[in-house]
């Protein structure tokens, strides 16, 4: 099918058929064109407003290191909640149910909170300005190159993913050429980022946020009075196709792709819940770039924990959708009867589709307008977020570590805009190749096995045992990333068989294993960095007070980092108990 008459969406739930853009049109009025005007007025005045600000490199990429820790809280967990997020777990929702949750409640919360006790500190405490450049200080240049690189080709992969779904539905709401409404959808995001820089981009996050619950709740709140309430949601799911195991998230058999319970079990909890999961927050840098844009310690280690509380609650407002559309909408409950019965069955609807649906069959006009400008929101968000980590990594990291060694910091701020600009013209060509994919989200998943799983192997080792050489942090590297890939060609060419994200999960365990493995054999036959050159980078040569805050004991209790965690740590085990 030619790429400018298809969109395709997010989904988890194997191979799936674009979708012709005349299926689906969304019925907007004019309250509801204005409504999502006026929200384009504010993200860009955001960025006239943000410019202002910028006087420095680091006002422009960190945003000065002057931001309140509730502002990159909600930046924070708005980053992640493009693409993947909205569409995806909705999609997921629509086919799985409640193991969905698994993404949210084992597959992040942990991880955010670990970011924020244990590993923000060192973050922080050793002013760099990104996490290539911590790698550079730990492990030298070989690893720096080789997170750095690898990296920034992953964010422009990921921004295009995000561009793409941003045009796609541009496309659905005013039928423009897809290819039309992808540069439309990248000059608005690339404005208020050349603009403002980092600044612009979180104080975008936090409208978005805001904009996104908006338009999501009441979604939720009239789907569920369309199908009969909680009790009526239940009634109808357990009849559905899929039955009372959608209601049930523990074992997960359908998510991740095994049969076995202990098998299906521990690919969720090691696979999702630990490599994916930690390799993704923990190393990610454009998650950790929100927290180092604070004004101290205890505001950095706060950011990722006060994320963690509405990330929390963030699938009720999207999986359950996604549920209610597979039991409410005539075309959702065709399509899943016939995918039942037929896994290969093709179809002009899919599960990708089913919040679009549910948001055509019940939100009016004006409340249709906020729906649509919380899509928009979501996926400018995710982009954003890809757009404004990479021209920091590029400028610091390749730019002016391994082309242009010190020029004034001027020069280095006009490297940043132009960065941003190139990013976002090759996120345009991404964004079609995302667009060739039948499943995104599995592309996506493996980006993060390729890169993420091997990244945090290789930063826990090194920041939890000191003699870990050099040498091993970027050859564990290397050999993490390989073998995941390894693990992509077996399954692509059938070697093995898994569907869901099973295939992701074996990948991301073998990268970390691997990478430990060949990082401890190669540390026993190199020679590792003096304990002089470790301080702030590892546990046990770091000074107490150079990881911690020294106003934090003046802190009240709800701004305390490890108190917030805690909290926060019983409420995710209590919602894993009581959805079981």
């Amino acid at each position: 099918m030619p790429l400018a008459d298809a969109s395709v969406l997010v989904s988890a739930a194997g191979p799936v058929r674009v979708e012709a853009a005349s299926t689906l049109r969304l019925d907007a009025g004019a309250v509801d064109y204005a409504l999502v005007a006026l929200y384009f007025v504010f993200v860009l005045g955001i960025g006239v407003l943000a410019r202002q600000r910028v006087s420095s490199s680091i006002d422009f990429f960190l945003s000065g290191r002057s931001l309140p820790a509730w502002v990159t809280g909600l930046a924070f967990i708005s980053a992640n909640l493009g693409a993947v997020e909205i569409m995806g777990m909705s999609a997921n929702g629509a086919e799985y149910g409640f193991p969905t949750f698994h993404y949210f409640w084992i597959g992040a919360v942990p991880a955010m909170l670990f970011l924020g006790v244990v590993m923000m500190p060192f973050y922080y405490g050793s002013k760099v300005r990104s996490v290539p450049e911590f790698m550079r200080r730990r492990f030298g240049t070989g690893a720096h190159l080789v997170n750095a690189l690898s990296f920034a080709v992953a964010q422009v992969l990921i921004a295009g993913v995000n561009l793409y779904l941003l045009g796609s539905i541009v496309n659905v709401l005013l039928g423009w050429p897809l290819w039309v409404s992808v540069i439309v959808a990248a000059v608005i995001v690339l404005s208020y980022i050349t603009l403002g820089g980092l600044s612009a981009a979180i104080y975008n996050e936090v409208l978005q946020f805001f904009v996104i619950v908006a338009a999501l709740l009441p979604l939720t709140l009239v789907g569920l009075h369309r199908v009969g309430g909680w009790d009526g949601l239940r009634d109808k799911v357990t009849a559905s196709p899929g039955g009372a195991a959608q209601l049930e998230s523990w074992p997960g058999n359908a998510l991740s792709g095994f049969a076995n319970d202990f098998l299906s079990i521990l690919g969720i909890v090691f696979g999702l819940g630990f490599v994916l999961s930690f390799g993704y927050w923990t190393t990610n840098f454009v998650e950790v770039q929100r927290a180092l844009a604070t004004h101290s310690i205890s505001a950095a280690r706060r950011t990722p924990i006060i994320g963690a509380y509405p990330k929390m609650f963030i699938p009720l407002i999207v999986v359950i959708p996604g549920m209610i559309s597979a039991v409410l909408v005539p075309q959702m409950i065709e399509y899943k009867q016939a995918v039942t019965a037929n896994p290969d069955y093709t179809g002009d609807v899919t599960y990708n589709q089913a919040l679009l649906y549910l948001m055509k069959d019940t939100l009016p006009n004006g409340l249709l307008g906020i729906g649509i400008a919380g899509l928009l929101a979501a996926f400018m968000a995710g982009m954003a977020a890809n757009i404004s980590a990479f021209n920091t990594v590029f400028s610091f990291d390749l730019w002016q570590q391994y082309v242009v060694k010190d020029r004034p910091d001027g020069y280095y701020l006009s490297v940043g805009r132009l960065a941003t600009v190139g990013a976002t013209v090759a996120a345009i060509f991404t964004a079609f190749i995302a667009g060739n994919f039948s499943n995104i989200m599995d592309y996506l998943q493996t980006l993060f096995s390729f890169f993420n799983a091997p990244l945090f192997a290789t930063f826990i080792l090194g920041m939890f045992w000191k003699r870990m050489t050099p040498t091993a942090g970027w050859l564990g590297l290397v050999c993490g990333t390989v073998s995941a890939i390894v693990i992509f060609v077996l399954h692509e060419a059938e070697v093995f068989e898994l569907s869901g994200q099973g295939a992701s999960f074996i990948a991301a365990g073998a990268a970390f294993v691997v990478d430990i493995v060949v990082s401890v054999a190669v540390t026993q036959v190199t020679t590792p960095k003096p304990a002089a050159e470790l301080v702030g980078l590892v546990y046990s040569e770091t000074p107490k007070e150079v990881r911690t805050d020294p106003e934090e004991s003046s802190l009240p209790w709800y701004q305390r980092p490890v108190l917030l965690a805690g909290i926060a740590l019983v409420l995710v085990i209590g919602l894993n108990l009581l959805v079981g």
